[in-house]
């Protein structure tokens, strides 16, 4: 298991913005995190007194940045030469988002979040997620993640 720590040294949200707690399990396909930020009255993302279900989304793309974080050290893990920079990952779409509620922050117990890629090549990857509290689904769907960012500023010059 790795802690709050372990997870902010790895992505880039810092300070009160990195949301995970802890990463329960991970493999190369998916990855399972806890967090529970969501209560806390000093969340980044609260406004006006409360943290909307949409907020959910943000919660899921810190795992799937986890999850590329871990993917990219166990690769490296066999080799000898100098790790390159970690490359940064940009959410491009999200598809089939349902929300199941309208507030993160009433949900008493812990936020589950489970990311789990199902494509993925060397510069974007496509992962289905959920966020679940209780038992009970919060937040659900489909994100796509582009690493390139030359890719990236190209989307966006081709989408203006």
């Amino acid at each position: 298991m790795l802690t709050h720590g372990d997870i902010a040294r790895r992505i880039p949200h810092q300070g009160r913005m990195c949301l995970l707690d802890r990463v329960l399990a991970w493999s190369p396909e998916e990855i399972r995190c806890e967090a529970s930020s969501h209560r806390d009255p000093g969340n980044p993302l609260r406004a006006h007194g409360r943290l909307g279900i949409a907020c959910g989304i943000e919660y899921a793309a810190q795992a799937m940045a986890m999850h590329g974080a871990l993917l990219a050290e166990s690769a490296k893990a066999g080799t000898a030469a100098l790790a390159a920079p970690p490359r940064a990952g940009y959410l491009a779409s999200l598809r089939g988002v349902q929300f199941h509620g309208s507030r993160l922050d009433q949900a008493e117990g812990a936020l589950s979040v489970h990311a789990e890629r199902v494509l993925g090549d060397g510069n974007s990857m496509v992962y289905s997620f959920e966020v679940a509290a209780e038992g009970r689904t919060l937040v659900s769907g489909r994100a796509t993640v582009v690493l390139d960012a030359g890719m990236a500023a190209q989307l966006g010059a081709t989408t203006r």
